[in-house]
């Protein structure tokens, strides 16, 4: 057998751990209290007919894509394109694309727009503030 050398360097390869993937936390608002007082670290929720929306956008717009997709397939395997059908429900499916993208900016501007409170002190910050003005605790979602 023949004989191997040690190396004069050896490498580690650093310990990575895996991130941990959750699924989303879907949960409605309850009945009986207003939406936009509910709050959730110092934070106001976000507008639930809003995110309703964008659910069933998203779900239009998903449909919408897979059977323009499918009908493109099918014509392609025909050798029958038509292309006045094609472009009529890309057209459909770039107007409900433009809705879900205002959706999507006003539930950003809601966000952006939304002030906290400190756990610690109860004094209200600024969006984007990652520490609190008054006590310098470390903010949470922020």
């Amino acid at each position: 057998m023949p004989k191997v050398s040690i190396p004069a360097v050896r490498l580690h390869a650093p310990k990575i751990r895996t991130p941990r993937i959750q699924p989303p936390k879907l949960s409605r608002a309850p009945r009986n209290r207003p939406a936009r007082s509910a709050k959730r670290n110092g934070r106001p929720e976000p507008n639930p007919e809003l995110i309703a929306e964008r659910g069933r956008l998203l779900e239009k717009f998903t449909v919408m894509q897979a059977d323009l997709g499918g009908a493109f397939y099918e014509m392609a395997i025909r050798d029958h394109v038509k292309m006045d059908v094609l472009t009529r429900k890309a057209a459909e499916l770039q107007r409900l694309d433009i809705e879900l993208s205002e959706v999507e900016e006003a539930l950003e501007l809601e966000r952006s727009q939304s002030t906290g409170t400190c756990a610690q002190c109860g004094t209200e910050y600024q969006p984007g503030a990652r520490f609190c003005s008054s006590c310098g605790a470390e903010l949470e979602d922020a």
